[in-house]
């Protein structure tokens, strides 16, 4: 394509030997053309499309940049409950702090008298398929008989469960602990006759699904069985005996919490998968339990063991000041998965924390050409994410804390400004 200079060059010669009104007529034309051939830059805002963005929001906000600009914005310094986009938040600081290698331990023992010791240190993802892999790993190394299994999981003191969560039989509201398996979460099958099973092919079926289910109505069950971590240990304990009697191993005591004794020798120790893999499930999954998970274990790195939530609050708001370079006033931190309507954050320092993310951007879930995050509580919706483009950097944020979910629309109109 010929360069702007070429295309002067010659206008200039054209114009000289015409008349003054031919001249001025050409001037035009070309005028025209060379707005065509080089059009105004991307981002530049409409009122109207903004208007009409403005007009779906009662409480809210939302902002947009490209490669750094700010495009347009609604609201964008005022406080807000983000939900789940809070994730985001979560995510940056544990990459940070723990590395995208790190993986989640949990330590096996065994005593003179056959008692197995099992160590948590807040693997959230310690789900029925790892369990039986570590049962068969367990009798490879020589494991035949177990008489106790004590459950420790003094690397968490938690005196109650996130804010935010409640007391129901929903998942969201599984509570948190340094040892649990599948989610501190059962999945059941009640059938007409009353009888009870397991929902799932790797879950044998245990004594808590039985006790659990004894009041519910025919139907298939996903429930939260832990709001203490008594409960989440109990499950655990049934879990690994039911996996490690599948292996062959005899079994025949008790399940009970217990302090590991210091003087015991190693016998297995158990890894996840590494944080960015857990991290891409729990922003796929929206997975509240995970992300609190993640949120208390970095508190524990920063002050020391154990996990608290004052820990996780203390770390996390030193992350987003120093690390990030939010101010202070833009932002209230209460736990680490959004589930609780304390944590607040404005638009502006929510596209702050995008920026810093970026070069992760990739564990988001890719959605109709966007790495989005979504967002759901009653009367709050948002979107967090970026233009799924190799070459821009389009980041975007919408919250709105009001009835009406107006979050597509909105997503629309503004993205139509670049």
């Amino acid at each position: 394509m010929p360069s702007l200079v070429n295309y002067y060059d010659f206008s200039i010669n054209i114009l000289s030997l015409m008349s003054y009104n031919s001249r001025s007529f050409l001037f035009a034309l070309l005028l025209f053309i060379f707005a065509g051939l080089f059009p105004p830059c991307r981002g530049a805002a409409s009122p109207s499309l903004q208007a009409r963005a403005a007009e779906l929001i009662d409480n809210g906000g939302y902002i947009l940049a490209e490669n750094n600009r700010i495009v347009a914005a609604h609201n964008p310094d005022t406080l807000f409950s983000p939900a789940s986009i809070w994730k985001i938040v979560t995510s940056a600081e544990a990459l940070h702090l723990l590395g995208r290698d790190y993986c989640f331990a949990t330590d096996f023992y065994l005593d003179s008298q056959d008692n197995l010791y099992i160590k948590g240190h807040g693997d959230p993802l310690l789900i029925s398929e790892k369990v039986s892999e570590i049962a068969a790993i367990l009798k490879e190394k020589g494991l035949k008989r177990v008489n106790n299994i004590y459950l420790d999981d003094t690397d968490f003191l938690l005196e109650h469960s996130a804010s935010g969560a409640g007391a129901s039989l929903n998942p969201y509201d599984a509570a948190n602990c340094g040892l649990t398996v599948n989610f501190n979460t059962i999945f059941i099958v009640k059938k007409k006759d009353g009888t009870i099973a397991s929902a799932e092919l790797q879950t044998p079926l245990l004594p808590l699904m039985l006790d659990k289910g004894k009041n519910l109505k025919p139907g298939r069950w996903r429930i939260t069985i832990a709001h203490s971590a008594v409960d989440s240990l109990q499950l655990a304990g049934e879990l690994f005996q039911a996996m490690l009697k599948k292996q062959g191993i005899y079994c025949q005591g008790r399940i009970s919490p217990n302090r590991t004794p210091r003087n015991l020798i190693l016998f297995h120790r158990h890894y996840s998968p590494p944080l960015d893999e857990i991290i891409r499930q729990m922003l796929l999954f929206s997975n509240n339990f995970i992300a609190n998970q993640i949120f208390l274990v970095c508190g524990a790195k920063k002050q020391g063991l154990p996990a608290t939530w004052r820990k996780g609050r203390k770390t996390l708001n030193i992350f987003l000041l120093k690390e990030i370079g939010l101010k202070k006033e833009s932002f209230q931190v209460e736990e680490g998965s959004g589930l609780s309507r304390k944590n607040r954050i404005t638009p502006q320092a929510m596209l702050n924390v995008l920026n810093y993310f970026k070069n992760n951007r990739r564990l988001l879930e890719k959605k109709d050409g966007l790495l989005l995050k979504s967002g759901t509580l009653s009367n709050v919706f948002s979107y967090a994410g970026y233009l799924n483009s190799p070459k821009d950097m389009t980041s975007f944020v919408i919250i709105l804390n009001q009835k009406a979910n107006n979050r597509d629309r909105i997503l629309r109109l503004i993205f139509e400004l670049i």
